[in-house]
């Protein structure tokens, strides 16, 4: 099996080149901010993140392709990064430091593009935290100073710390009765939101996570992670991975609750 290694440390070295940028711009008085057809914000800063990984990738690994929220697909083949140069722009744009930039890399396989690496920097909170499949999952502030990632040993909803990003997605999902249920269910919720709460899975801080509408961008990188720290990240139907256009992500032990609430099967 590949080992991966030199695309982590790859991915790192883009990390570094985005945080540099994102964080000369986070909280500039004069940051441009436009509104996407989709009606979401995007920064000057999302693209010239965007722009400089792409970049980058373009010297370091001319075959590959690349994925990005901010300018789709170039390229073909077995491998491909996948790019969300500002995950949480909301955030970034109200000067809220829950905000980082996510890089993957996916490799072709059985059931389709499955990730293999992820990074996920948080420059203004002063987090990173990556994986490479097969190597385990880690934090810290480079590779040579990281601990090991693990999650949580909680096996009971009443001992369960459960996380999420907002109420309204669920509403028009028709999902928010299982939603509800399940915060009742639990010990304690937090709206944490974006890249963070599937972070805090995979540290064990959070037991599980869960959003009803996402991007590929959005989760392949978490989705390595989480499972490299032994977690669970499926759909929200149960499909395993990040191609579900949602997310559930947990310790693994408390999955199937997880999926029997959200889906009104309690």
């Amino acid at each position: 099996m590949p080992d991966y290694l030199d695309d982590l440390r790859l991915a790192h070295v883009l990390a570094d080149a985005a945080d540099a940028a994102t964080m000369d711009r986070f909280k500039a008085l004069d940051l441009k901010v436009e509104t996407k057809p989709d009606m979401t914000p995007v920064s000057e800063a999302d693209k010239a993140a965007e722009e400089l990984i792409r970049g980058q990738l373009q010297r370091a690994r001319p075959r590959d392709a690349v994925l990005g929220e901010e300018y789709g697909i170039e390229g073909t083949g077995p491998r491909r990064w996948v790019v969300d140069p500002i995950d949480g722009t909301k955030n970034y744009v109200r000067g809220v430091p829950v905000w980082a930039t996510l890089i993957s890399l996916m490799e072709a396989g059985e059931g389709g593009f499955q990730p293999v690496v992820g990074v996920v920097s948080a420059p203004a909170l002063g987090r990173r935290w990556w994986a490479a499949k097969g190597h385990g999952a880690f934090t810290g502030r480079s590779l040579s100073s990281a601990s090991r990632l693990h999650v949580s040993q909680v096996a009971r909803l009443s001992d369960a710390s459960f996380a999420y990003s907002s109420l309204s997605g669920w509403e028009e999902q028709d999902r928010l009765r299982g939603f509800l249920d399940l915060t009742r269910a639990v010990w304690r919720t937090r709206g944490y939101g974006d890249f963070w709460p599937y972070m805090m899975v995979a540290e064990g801080s959070v037991d599980m996570c869960a959003e009803p509408e996402l991007s590929l961008w959005d989760m392949a990188a978490n989705a390595v992670i989480v499972t490299e720290a032994g977690g669970s990240f499926t759909g929200l139907e149960g499909r395993p991975g990040p191609h579900s256009g949602n997310a559930a992500a947990s310790n693994g032990l408390l999955h199937d609750a997880l999926l029997d609430y959200l889906n009104d099967r309690y």
